[in-house]
């Protein structure tokens, strides 16, 4: 049989072949040609000589049919990936993009400003062998997706935006290093309570869904729900207060001290500090005396050193809290309507991840009065240190009576 004959054979036949199938092929063609064969099947096909030779020892041996019909290769063949023989790269890829992640809790809305070139040569700095396409393919099996930020800002951007997050990261990190307990805060979107529409879908019979109604106006009865919450960053654990009244600094920061004393103390016994990070605006704002003024009361309850660091005004979308906690809550009751109190409690608190988050929830029937005015007294009363680097957004407030 000439090159010709043979290249004709295999051009008809190869669409329908897979690796295995053309492997085999070759080798049975090469095996009924005899001496010479492999060389003649090399020419006319492309297929090379070790391919040829390795589907020829599995004919002989019958190592071919060992193999599922579903599989090209032996469990465990070819050549091991690079995440494997290099342990450490998917976590300094982590670290670089990421810097304040603490584990790996799932995120369907992480982001980067940095480019897969810029990683791969960091990671090559770092002594890793690894390029650009490997990067991005990396990325994309670690939850991580490209986000256009014209979706995320929410004004004018602060000259230094960027140096603040770096300072909230160094902080994070070193907090956690040193074993004391890093919280990320806010309030979730307020909802209305009772049978009104829910963004979404869920799995029902066929031409049967729930009826709501149609329009969403407040039922004075039912009133609403301000879920207010901490996450955990080092133990992907949440906490949501769901306050009834008003969404003031008061409420938060009773969510905080709620946190404290059933999951936050617990785990951290031998905790002096505590690190939270938060939005500039809301009832949790920088500018806020209430808020100031409540975080001196919960550090004397405590007889913590709280540590506040807020993200610039128009990044809130970067807090830990939003990805990390609130995005599942609302993924967990998508196409559910809030009838009642008791549902969103039992939404909120059956809100999971693969990664393990666990959140619990408890309803605020407190009332929380606004128009709560602050005098310049109080102010100097707060036994405050305001950092060097942005004081209006980095401060430590101290209790008044030290720990024992």
């Amino acid at each position: 049989m000439n090159v010709e004959t043979l290249r004709k054979k295999y051009d008809s036949l190869a669409p329908a072949l897979g690796e295995r199938s053309r492997r085999l092929w070759a080798a049975s063609e090469a095996l009924a040609i005899g001496h010479g064969g492999i060389a003649l099947i090399e020419r006319a096909t492309g297929i090379s000589r070790s391919t040829v030779a390795r589907g020829i020892q599995e004919v002989r041996s019958g190592a071919q049919a060992e193999l599922p019909p579903d599989r090209s290769r032996r469990a465990g063949g070819g050549r091991r990936a690079t995440v494997q023989k290099d342990t450490s790269l998917a976590s300094d890829l982590d670290a670089l993009v990421e810097p304040t992640a603490s584990g790996n809790p799932e995120s369907p809305l992480r982001w980067t400003s940095k480019s897969v070139r810029r990683l791969a040569d960091e990671l090559q700095s770092m002594g890793h062998i690894v390029s650009h396409r490997l990067v991005a393919s990396l990325l994309s099996e670690a939850g991580y997706s490209l986000q256009a930020n014209r979706k995320t800002r929410e004004g004018s951007s602060h000259p230094d935006r960027d140096e603040q997050f770096r300072y909230i990261a160094d902080l994070t990190n070193s907090q956690q290093q040193n074993g004391q307990p890093v919280i990320s805060v806010d309030t979730k979107k307020k909802e209305l309570v009772g049978d009104f529409k829910n963004p979404g879908r869920e799995w029902r019979p066929k031409s049967d869904p729930e009826p709501v109604r149609v329009h969403d106006f407040l039922i004075p009865e039912q009133g609403k729900a301000i879920p207010y919450g901490v996450y955990d960053l080092k133990r992907n654990e949440g906490w949501v207060g769901v306050g009834i009244d008003h969404d003031t600094s008061a409420f938060a920061v009773n969510t905080i001290r709620r946190w404290w004393k059933v999951m936050g103390k617990p785990a951290y016994r031998k905790a002096s500090e505590l690190l939270i990070t938060a939005d500039a605006g809301g009832s949790n704002g920088h500018r806020v005396r209430l808020w100031k003024w409540e975080m001196q009361q919960l550090a004397d309850e405590t007889k913590l050193s709280i540590t506040v660091c807020h993200f610039p005004p128009g990044t809130s979308k970067w807090n830990k809290i939003e990805h990390r906690l609130f995005s599942y809550i609302a993924m967990n009751w998508r196409g559910k309507p809030l009838s009642s109190l008791a549902t969103i409690i039992s939404l909120i608190g059956s809100t999971t991840t693969k990664a393990g988050l666990r959140v619990r929830s408890e309803i605020d029937e407190t009332q929380y009065p606004k128009g709560i005015v602050i005098t310049e007294e109080q102010m100097k009363s707060i036994n405050i240190e305001r950092h060097e680097f942005h004081g209006d957004w980095n401060y430590t407030i101290h209790p008044k009576v030290k720990r024992k």
